[in-house]
């Protein structure tokens, strides 16, 4: 039977003597799988990696069963959106694609029968004869998942894929990947803790190469629990609060502000104990590693 998951076992990377991934052990089933982490922390690096952009130095990795040594077999189950995802500005979506397909080695017959629904699938069947430089930045990231899709892989890998697209265009992607997850593993890599919270079962945190948390997100929420306060303060004081406490969040209201904060213990300040959210937790799981304050 074969293997539906990535297993990841000891995994480490260097770039020169600068560590990028340490010892990582990971399992990444079958769905939406978040991984979630700030700029650095190793996340692009490890996509690479899965994709086989990037070779590792030491450890372990098998996708479906296929250990990641295995170049061609690999690229053949595994689509990949990059974040700096660009394609022929001057060709148009449905040309772009069958050119991608010729170089890919699908047949003409294959692109004939795969273009059409992929088009419909990612909803843009009416820009297919626009060229790609007319494109809105929603539409090239939903036509970079398109190209990731062509062959119709096993595993699908997006890194950072709603950077910059306005609020509807978030949403409508991550519907998208939501909807291509049903039959396939979809790792959807961002520092946009939202994204993971509308998408994502299971998570991982990665934080200057090492793994921070694995699980779910409601055990995510678990771990902060009595650990996030709100507190109503005069606006001239809120700036002394940020400096003596972890802020995740802070409304003006009038002439004060209602802060958001997270404490080990009762804040020194009038503070009523709240329950966290996954923005909250995901701070407040930054904060135990070293180097956890922004």
């Amino acid at each position: 039977m074969k293997s539906n998951a990535i297993v990841i076992e000891n995994l480490n990377k260097f770039y020169g003597k600068k560590q990028a991934i340490s010892q990582l052990n990971l399992t990444i089933p079958q769905g939406m799988f978040g991984l979630l982490g700030r700029n650095g922390a190793g996340k692009t690096t490890l996509m690479k990696v899965l994709a086989t952009l990037l070779n590792k130095q030491s450890g372990t990795v098998t996708i479906c069963g296929i250990p990641v040594e295995h170049t061609k077999e690999i690229r053949k189950i595994t689509g990949y959106l990059p974040q700096e995802f660009s394609m022929y500005p001057s060709m148009q979506v449905e040309e772009a694609l069958d050119y991608l397909g010729v170089l890919s080695g699908m047949t003409a017959a294959k692109r004939k029968a795969a273009i059409p629904p992929l088009l419909e699938k990612v909803n843009l069947t009416p820009q297919r004869k626009k060229k790609i430089r007319s494109l809105s930045g929603g539409m090239k990231r939903r036509l970079g998942i398109a190209q990731a899709l062509l062959h119709n892989p096993r595993v699908l890998i997006v890194d950072e894929p709603t950077a910059g697209l306005d609020p509807e265009e978030r949403i409508r992607f991550r519907n998208l990947l939501c909807e291509v997850a049903e039959e396939r593993i979809v790792i959807l890599s961002t520092h946009i803790v939202g994204d993971i919270e509308a998408t994502c079962e299971q998570i991982a945190i990665l934080d200057e190469g090492r793994l921070l948390y694995n699980g779910t997100v409601s055990g995510l929420t678990q771990k902060a629990e009595g650990k996030v306060y709100s507190a109503t303060v005069p606006l001239n004081l809120a700036a002394q609060v940020k400096k003596e406490y972890m802020v995740t969040g802070i409304s003006p209201q009038g002439k004060k502000s209602v802060i958001r904060l997270i404490s080990e213990a009762a804040p020194d300040i009038a503070a009523i104990p709240v329950d966290p959210n996954v923005e909250d937790a995901y701070m407040y799981c930054l904060s135990q590693n070293k180097g956890g304050e922004e």
